[in-house]
């Protein structure tokens, strides 16, 4: 099944960075702990869970609780299966789905004066 325009934008937005390319790479084929993890990517925890959000939200990767033998709670993650094929035909059926935004114009339309002019 074809993901929709939205989802398609999420996913490619999700992969638009490389720590998270990084992130995906370091978790084929693998579990690990987000702190392994943080050290694997030389990044910080914080800041690895916010790219970890972003590939969670796009349904690249998912994470379980795991007790260790202390009973400590410890987060792991792992990549679920995905393909992502891009072709221009599916980027035509997705567009079909697409939730446009309302953007702000750039330009001032010239019968309209800021306050600061008046």
């Amino acid at each position: 099944m074809l993901p929709s325009g939205n989802e398609l934008l999420k996913v490619l937005d999700a992969i638009a960075n490389p720590y998270r390319l990084k992130i995906i790479a370091l978790l084929h084929g693998r579990s690990i702990h987000v702190s392994q993890l943080a050290r694997e990517v030389m990044i910080s925890r914080p800041l690895l869970y916010m790219h970890l959000k972003k590939l969670e939200s796009a349904g690249l990767v998912s994470s379980t609780m795991k007790l260790s033998d202390n009973g400590k709670a410890m987060r792991f993650y792992e990549l679920t299966s995905f393909s992502l094929q891009i072709s221009p035909e599916s980027i035509a059926e997705a567009v079909k789905t697409l939730t446009l935004k309302k953007t702000v114009p750039t330009v001032l339309d010239p019968d309209t004066k800021k306050e600061d002019d008046k």
